[in-house]
């Protein structure tokens, strides 16, 4: 989200699984560039925020993902990144330079494939640029129009104002770009907490090129209020953590449009990115501009829970087999509320148009399909999480930042070596020997002093494993990488046996060593957990908020409680860890919508059968 009210923007990056490793036992394995699997955050070279240089806060951040596919090829644009990503599978991602970029940076910027060209806009409160480019993997742009029309009856931005009926408050901000299959173009627009999302035609005369660079664009009938958030009916719009902030009015923004089959879903995000409940909402017409009624599913991009959370604001796309995805933007926070990354979920619509998204261990390893996903075929590879509440040693460590915080699933939270030198060692121990497949380690900024961009902002570190904690084998070599990996994801050529995994510091641009996790992935041996027993799942009195209470289940690291509007269509998860209560109060809730809950147990062998479903009458 970027915020007109405050006109806050946030440097970010996407995040797709790119750094991949080598088990085999000689030392030099490097990172395996064929990986087929990525965990959120998305593992991308996040830029370093340099928006609050006057206040000292320096940080790596990105948000408000827009992806878009062009040619073969996959695009990734956010906020503040000073370019954008190119990918062809949707696992590897690297940056581009623009060579014309009229921009400070574009902020929450809108995509559209139209005309065999690719177009990007950012937000605005004045007339900017539109640009198109026809070669976006080298980095090639031109002006579609170097000043577009302003917004028809929109105040000033340079003002204060007071909106009149029938005036628009500066934009379009948070905008949106979407093509009908008639041809028409149509931008949706709006971030705030006082106004709603509105939504207009535009021509961007495609068929008549010759049209000088300034007669390019216009605005076509009168803008529409399309929609407003209604947190006093819908819980999932409250602001605040677990929607427990019952007075801030929540924030409406990131306007993305999709059509499938004759229904149009326009997706907005809400109440906020501050915090852990930011998620995606949909309403469906059968027209661009409307009437829009409210999904009684919502919200459909939403993940509280784990290590991952946030799904709000983001863009829906299909990838080259006909597969959905959603990204979004999820929450960090540690230096500033408005840190942030970025993550990518499988999606789609069921066949009575249900749209649906799946964060369900979301952040674990997912495997990046090569074909057309069948009906209720996962993307989740299996591989559970090894290390919480591991016992952590350092080679150093700075008082209050021990090691164990590297095994507590809490990106705000870190260990700080004493000194940002080579040689530093983090290790684990997994309490027996354990298959590993795949290793993500997530680094803080702590004090970092960096801003913009530099040649020593790289990541490099090896990974080592071993079965007795004296003799180790190389694991993965990242000791001459030149990107930058705030969240460096190591998928594992083959699966390694092994008890102690060891992280070998390199080098950080950071002015300190911080790693938030040292999160590894793979199994344990034997059968999954059984499946927990529901108590009790009950509509408090304000039917918004539901009490769902289960046993726990003896060895469990954590359990996800699940609901939806059926008992097949569970899409929704609110993950927990079992040092966490075995009582959720879930605040996500719409009034007058019968849903049907249920829980899960997983550890490291696998993940249990479901509990029994309990139905929550409206």
């Amino acid at each position: 989200m970027a915020r007109m009210t405050t006109l806050l923007r946030s440097r970010l990056t996407c995040a797709l699984p790119l750094a991949l490793a080598s088990i085999a036992p000689a030392a030099g394995a490097a990172v395996n560039p064929h990986g087929r699997t990525w965990a959120n955050p998305m593992d991308v070279d996040y830029r370093y925020n340099f928006e609050q240089m006057n206040q000292g806060i320096s940080y790596r951040t990105g948000a408000d993902p827009a992806v878009v596919r062009y040619g073969d090829a996959y695009y990734l644009f956010q906020t503040l990144a000073d370019g954008y990503w190119h990918s062809t599978d949707l696992v590897h991602w690297n940056f581009v330079t623009p060579d014309k970029w009229p921009f400070d940076s574009e902020v929450a910027p809108a995509t559209l494939v139209a005309g065999a060209k690719l177009f990007l806009m950012r937000s605005t409160t004045d007339p900017e640029p539109l640009l198109y480019s026809t070669d976006p993997a080298h980095g090639h742009w031109k002006f579609w129009t170097r000043l577009m029309p302003p917004l028809p009856n929109a105040v000033s931005s340079s003002t204060e104002y007071r909106i009149k009926p029938g005036q628009l408050p500066p934009g379009p901000w948070d905008p949106g770009l979407f093509q009908d299959n008639d041809g028409k173009v149509y931008m949706y627009w709006g971030s705030s907490n006082v106004y709603p999302m509105y939504g207009q035609q535009i021509d961007l005369k495609l068929g008549d090129e010759t049209e000088g660079e300034g007669k390019r664009l216009a605005w076509l009938g009168a803008a529409k209020s399309l929609l407003r958030l209604h947190p006093d009916q819908h819980g999932w719009e409250r602001f605040g953590r677990d929607h427990t902030d019952e007075t801030t009015k929540p924030f409406i923004e990131g306007a993305w449009m999709n059509r499938h089959g004759d229904r149009y879903y326009l997706q907005y995000a809400a109440p906020g990115t501050e915090y852990n409940a930011y998620a995606t909402g949909v309403y469906t017409s059968d027209h661009p501009l409307g009437p829009f009624t409210y999904a009684p599913y919502n919200p459909v991009g939403y993940k509280p829970g784990g290590f991952v959370q946030g799904a709000g604001h983001g863009s829906t796309f299909e990838d080259a087999y006909g597969n959905v995805w959603n990204t979004g933007t999820n929450w960090i926070g540690l230096n500033w509320n408005f840190e942030r990354r970025i993550d990518l979920y499988p999606a789609g619509f069921h066949d009575d148009g249900q749209m649906w998204v799946d964060t369900r261990f979301g952040d674990f390893p997912q495997r990046m399909p090569d074909h057309k996903l069948k009906p209720g075929e996962s993307t989740f590879t299996g591989w559970m999480l090894l290390s919480w509440h591991k016992h952590a040693t350092a080679s150093s460590q700075v008082p209050g930042h021990g090691p164990g915080q590297v095994t507590d699933e809490n990106p705000r939270s870190f260990w700080l070596a004493a000194a940002n030198t080579p040689g530093q060692t983090l290790t684990l121990d997994l309490g027996g020997p354990r298959t590993v497949d795949a290793i993500q380690v997530s680094y803080a900024d702590y004090q970092s002093d960096r801003y913009g961009d530099a040649p020593d902002l790289v990541t490099q570190f090896v990974l080592e494993g071993s079965s007795d904690g004296s003799h180790w084998q190389t694991l993965a070599d990242l000791s001459h990488e030149t990107r930058d990996h705030a969240n460096a994801y190591v998928e594992l050529d083959a699966p390694a046996r092994i008890r102690y995994v060891r992280y070998v510091h390199r080098h950080v641009g950071a002015r300190h060593l911080a790693i938030s996790d040292l999160r590894v992935f793979g199994h344990e041996d034997g059968p999954p957990p059984p499946a927990p027993v529901l108590v009790s799942a009950t509509r408090d009195k304000d039917p918004r908020n539901a009490t769902i209470t289960w046993k726990p289940v003896p060895g469990a690291v954590g359990y996800n409680v699940r609901w939806g509007l059926r008992a097949d269509r569970l899409h929704e998860t609110y993950q927990r860890f079992a040092d966490q209560p075995t009582t959720l109060q879930l605040r996500a809730l719409s009034k007058g919508v019968r849903y049907v809950v249920a829980v899960e147990a997983f550890d490291e062998r696998g993940v249990s059968t479901l509990s029994r479903t309990i139905t929550l009458d409206p």
